[in-house]
């Protein structure tokens, strides 16, 4: 082995430890992890290595392979002058091990196609996400497995999601995951229900925007698993959208004063029964569909346009229902 390939050997095997360290102890709960910046990390080092391997590493080897056989043909050409027709020696077997990648580069220049085209996806087109909570029912469940569009709202540079491209408005009813304003390493999905300017009033129970009570109907009772309680269902209709809503009427929430902790705090005000929001310029409120098992705007305050990550439309896969299955409002 050449001291540039132990070299290069070393220098990837401490890579791929800092990976294993780093997967570790976001799996085990030491530090929250940052997939978009890892998988961006990743693109640009398998990068490297693939552009050396393009620029040096491979013809090198090539160059080797061609020195074999020159050097194997010129032996031949001599001992047929000798008159010996026989030679020993397999100079394709030796010719297939000076081609093939070692280790460092097969793990790496040759997992480059295959991360860029991840990145990219998920960086501009879809992304997947996991419904953790119940806060979304019954829209959403927990074990949902939902698509996100990623290029909706405008095209964002990966990493430090700035928008680089406009497209389609955000509107009022859309089902959007976002960064959390609290913690922006978490991802959250909620509904949009004020946009700016708004002024979004939540108090005993029903919804108002801009001193207009929000439409409802009743549609029976709804059983959610994870608080194992039935509670009744509405159908409620933001802007366009009509969907369906939880309300509990055992388990109103006591606002109290209000948290003053968060940006804009001072457009809320918090009473026993509820609280009303003037929503900021680039900002939106959010809510959760269960309404009283939800942590969203109405304890959080606003999300700033550029938490946005994209809207979601569809579920591709509940393993636990399949009948989950299925786009949504």
């Amino acid at each position: 082995m050449s001291e540039n390939t132990h070299t290069m050997s070393s220098i990837t095997a401490v890579l791929y430890g800092l990976l294993v360290v780093y997967l570790g102890g976001w799996f085990l709960n030491y530090w929250t992890g940052n997939f978009s910046l890892l998988l961006f990390v990743l693109t640009l080092v398998t990068f490297a290595y693939w552009l050396a391997e393009r620029l040096r590493f491979q013809p090198a080897r090539l160059a080797a392979a061609a020195a074999l056989e020159a050097g194997d043909a010129r032996r031949r050409a001599e001992l047929a002058k000798m008159g010996i027709d026989k030679v020993d020696g397999n100079v394709a077997e030796a010719r297939q091990r000076l081609l093939m990648q070692p280790w460092w580069l097969d793990w790496t220049a040759g997992l480059f196609p295959v991360i860029l085209i991840v990145f990219l996806l998920r960086s501009f087109l879809f992304e997947p996400f996991k419904i953790p909570s119940g806060s979304m029912v019954p829209t959403l469940v927990v074990g949902d497995l939902i698509l996100v569009n990623k290029f909706h709202y405008g095209i964002r540079l990966p990493v430090i999601n700035k928008k680089i491209i406009d497209n389609h408005a955000v509107e009022r009813g859309d089902v959007v995951v976002f960064r959390y304003p609290v913690d922006p390493r978490q991802d959250y999905i909620k509904r949009v229900v004020g946009l700016p300017g708004d002024e979004i009033a939540y108090r005993d129970q029903k919804l108002s925007i801009n001193g207009q009570p929000v439409e409802e109907t009743p549609k029976g009772e709804n059983y959610d698993d994870d608080s194992m309680s039935y509670a009744p269902l509405f159908r409620e209709k933001l802007g366009k959208v009509e969907h369906l809503i939880r309300v509990d009427p055992r388990r109103t929430s006591f606002y109290g004063p209000g948290p003053g902790n968060f940006p804009f705090a001072q457009n809320c005000r918090y009473q026993p029964d509820g609280v009303v929001c003037k929503v900021p310029p680039g900002h939106y409120f959010m809510m959760g569909d269960n309404r009283d098992n939800s942590l969203d705007s109405r304890f959080w305050g606003f999300v700033p346009d550029e938490n946005l990550v994209g809207k979601a439309f569809f579920v591709w896969m509940n393993f636990g229902n399949l009948g989950r299955i299925g786009s949504f409002q």
